[in-house]
């Protein structure tokens, strides 16, 4: 059973959100700006609240600890489960994945499986498409969707509902009823190292950083917009269309060379551009590949990727007008199928 509500989460009438007990998955972006409350107040107020699992006591936590962490027994009685996550647009997303996790773990409940509501947000990082879905050896943990998948995570968790025969109902509040007031949609940063609405723009591809022996911007001001290690020199280096990397030095204040003087860059994206940072990535890690010997991928690099034609680019196989086309072939692929579970007007398009 699948609805999409158009109203907000606070005026729906289901007998399991009124009078069943409710468990919340919360973040700090859960904070409703209008009532002054976040998500999970509403059913405390109500004394039907049987748990809240939420990153709000982490607002200052490092990245790796963006997961929500809970077990089976902490659903158990429950009629309705809240999630109210700030997705910010692709598939590495800690808080995203652990979504995923939980739907996998409520379907093991068999006839216990709770109602399922998604307050849903627009995407920051917008509708575009960068990359390729994992082949089914591949990806691990992370959702079977593209590096950047132009969708809210109310229509992944609708695709997902299909893929995995999602035993329980799942009803997606609509990103446009919940208002916002004053706020933009991403005026709370949805984690740590996600700090502004640009980092979500640049985050598909630097993200990737963070898996070989470069620092990506943590411990900095602008993390996954700045990258660099104490080896790299600040010389001219591939840069396409749309944006300017500014050579830089930085000592990060945690991570990776915390303490240590690095030498890299910024990412500075020009208003209006169209920047494919999943694409441009690539193409850096092969230049520093062959050129610095220092320069290493991480033991998960390969299962962060996922994608055996991506990782043979990096290391010196193919050109980039065939890697370009095949990035073409496999983001159509995507687009056609997130189309079929897209909940709002526009759909997700590839950058041409």
């Amino acid at each position: 059973m699948f609805s999409f509500r158009t109203t907000p989460l606070g005026e729906q009438l289901d007998k399991s959100l009124v009078q069943g007990l409710v468990v919340c998955l919360c973040s700090p972006s859960s904070y409703d700006v209008v009532e002054g409350r976040y998500t999970w107040e509403i059913f405390a107020e109500r004394g039907h609240l049987k748990k809240l699992i939420s990153l709000a006591e982490g607002e200052l936590r490092t990245p790796d600890q963006g997961s929500l962490r809970f077990r089976p027994d902490d659903f158990v009685g429950a009629d309705a489960v809240v999630v109210d996550l700030q997705d910010v647009g692709s598939r590495y997303f800690e808080p995203t994945r652990s979504v995923f996790a939980l739907m996998r773990m409520l379907n093991g409940l068999g006839e216990e499986v709770p109602s399922l509501y998604i307050v849903d947000h627009l995407n920051p990082a917008g509708r575009i498409v960068e990359g390729s879905m994992p082949s089914a050896s591949k990806g691990g943990a992370f959702p079977k969707t593209c590096h950047r998948h132009g969708m809210t995570l109310g229509e992944l968790c609708y695709l997902y509902q299909n893929e995995i025969n999602y035993k329980g109902p799942l009803h997606v509040i609509s990103a446009l009823a919940q208002g916002g007031g004053p706020l933009l949609p991403w005026a709370i940063p949805p984690a740590a190292d996600i700090p502004g609405l640009f980092t979500c723009d640049v985050y598909s591809g630097s993200y990737l950083w963070r898996k070989t022996n470069l620092n990506a911007g943590e411990g900095t001001a602008r993390p996954y917009e700045y990258f660099g290690a104490p080896f790299l020199e600040n010389e001219p280096v591939p840069v396409p269309e749309g944006v300017i990397l500014r050579p830089c030095s930085f000592i990060p204040s945690e991570g990776r060379y915390a303490g240590e003087l690095c030498r890299g860059y910024q990412t500075l994206l020009l208003p209006g551009a169209s920047y494919h940072s999943l694409g441009h990535t690539l193409q850096l890690m092969r230049y520093f590949m062959g050129r610095y010997s220092a320069f290493e991928l991480a033991a998960d690099f390969a299962e962060t990727l996922a994608d055996d034609t991506l990782l043979a680019f990096i290391n010196g196989v193919g050109d980039w007008p065939s890697v370009r086309d095949y990035l073409k072939a496999e983001e159509q692929k995507w687009v056609r199928k997130a189309r079929k579970f897209t909940l709002y007007e526009n759909n997700p398009y590839r950058i041409k």
